[in-house]
């Protein structure tokens, strides 16, 4: 049979786990730079645990399990005669691939509150797996990188993490506008509007307006049997200023008598006044009114990152969830987090040219194999330059130099190590640099120092 992979997944070869590794350790270093500690939790979570979290799409896309053993001999008759697979689903499978590292964060946190520091600050790096269609930027396997902060209202959270997303992204030399919103805004425009029994209808619509433009979103709030005057009322969406705090402004006037949606233009003020004030520029930092990230468990701030170079969509992205913890029995326990998205930071940071030529640790020396005798005296050496934190191996069989030579090329080896007989009795050693073809003898002695 004809090896494959299964789609939606990717081998990565050295050089792309090097370039992977380099953003990840950006991203780890800024973390703990922030006040964020590590946290690793399973692979996999009972089913229980996510299902109900992430909306009817979501729940969708998460990949099960199957029980161990003769999981069909446990099922009812009538269920698979019927093809009921919700039902049987409940009867086979117990245990879920992690969709995400939030859920699985806020089961921990609920297990473990009583022994906690709040506020506590979490950052994740793990693998998440979902059973979604894949595309460029999109895959069934990826990995997140989030850090979370809960048992804090404060919004200076907020701010921190608009911080954060900038110096990690400016490390990594990535040009990026972050979008900034708040759930308790688009809450206050469906109630301004009369229609906060339709805000999944209205927010989802809304949240296209860059695909489809205002055309099409009302075409979409139209078929959602949104009234035109309720469209009327909304129609000052979109003619937004460039002014983020003008534009706030507006809302508190719209809003007044309205507590929800006063309650997030005061929250999001907050927020971008201060950044402004920490030097952070408005072409930076953007209020996007359509903003409507579709986790159902955001409630406060939302948070969105797109490159501005290349078009891929969101490399990151989060919110305030101050109420995912009550779904596992533990309540007032307010959350913030934020994601970044590591494979297509990667594909961007690739399309832009952006990784360090040297991000790929190459192995500096390359000791040619002139016989047992030999090798073993060239295996002494080595084991002096790992000590010393020099990266060097000897080339396994005694074949001919040419070969060895292309080894070294093939492998990106700077330099090839001449230790046969006559440099043993001599006590010297040459060495070729096979970018410049310089090649110099010294004393063992001397190379080692």
């Amino acid at each position: 049979m004809k090896p494959s992979l299964a789609k939606g997944t990717r081998d990565f070869s050295a050089e792309e786990v090097y370039r992977r590794k380099f953003i990840i350790n950006i991203l780890q270093k800024n973390f703990e730079l922030f006040g964020f500690q590590p946290l690793e939790t399973p692979s996999f979570e009972n089913l229980s645990t996510l299902t109900g979290k992430y909306g009817e799409e979501g729940d969708r896309l998460i990949f099960k399990i199957l029980n161990s053993g003769d999981y069909a001999s446990k099922t009812k008759d009538e269920d698979w005669t019927a093809k009921n697979s919700q039902t049987l689903t409940a009867q086979i499978s117990e245990k879920a691939l992690r969709y995400d590292l939030t859920v699985p964060f806020a089961r921990y946190v609920a297990m473990n509150h009583g022994q906690l520091n709040f506020p506590f600050k979490r950052y994740q790096i793990q693998p998440v797996w979902r059973a979604d269609r894949p595309q460029k930027g999109r895959f069934r396997e990826f990995y997140q990188c989030d850090a979370d902060v809960v048992g804090s209202v404060s919004l200076w959270q907020e701010v921190e993490l608009v911080q954060l997303y900038l110096k990690s992204f400016a490390d990594l030399n990535l040009k990026i506008a972050l979008h900034l919103n708040n759930r308790k805004i688009l809450s206050g425009l469906a109630e301004f509007a009369g229609i906060s029994d339709q805000l999944i209808d209205f927010t989802v619509a809304l949240d296209k307006l860059d695909k489809i433009g205002k055309d099409g979103v009302v075409k979409e709030l139209l078929e959602k049997n949104i009234s035109d005057e309720s469209i009327e009322k909304l129609d000052f969406l979109f003619n937004q200023s460039e002014n983020a705090l003008e534009n706030l402004a507006q809302l508190k006037e719209k809003f007044q008598g309205n507590d929800i949606g006063t309650s997030g233009v005061e929250e999001l003020e907050f927020v971008l006044k201060n950044s402004f004030e920490l030097g952070i520029s408005e072409e930076t930092l953007k209020f996007d009114i359509t903003l409507a990230r579709g986790l159902d468990y955001y409630t406060g701030a939302i948070f969105e990152v797109k490159a501005l170079d290349v078009a891929m969509g969101s490399i990151g992205g989060g919110g305030r969830y101050d109420n995912l913890t009550e779904v596992f029995g533990v309540k007032n326990i307010p959350g913030i987090g934020v994601s970044f998205g590591l494979d297509r930071i990667y594909l961007v940071m690739e399309e832009l040219n952006l990784f360090p030529e040297e991000s790929a640790k190459k192995v500096e020396f390359l000791f040619a194999n002139y016989g047992e005798k030999e090798s073993l005296a060239a295996m002494k050496i080595i084991a002096k330059l790992h000590q010393k934190g020099i990266s060097a191996e000897l080339y396994p069989e005694s074949a001919k130099l040419k070969k060895q030579f292309i080894y070294a090329e093939k492998k990106g080896i700077p330099n090839l190590v001449f230790f046969g007989e006559q440099e043993i009795s001599d006590g010297n050693i040459t060495i070729k640099n096979l970018e410049t073809g310089e090649q110099i003898t010294k004393s063992v002695d001397e190379f080692l120092q």
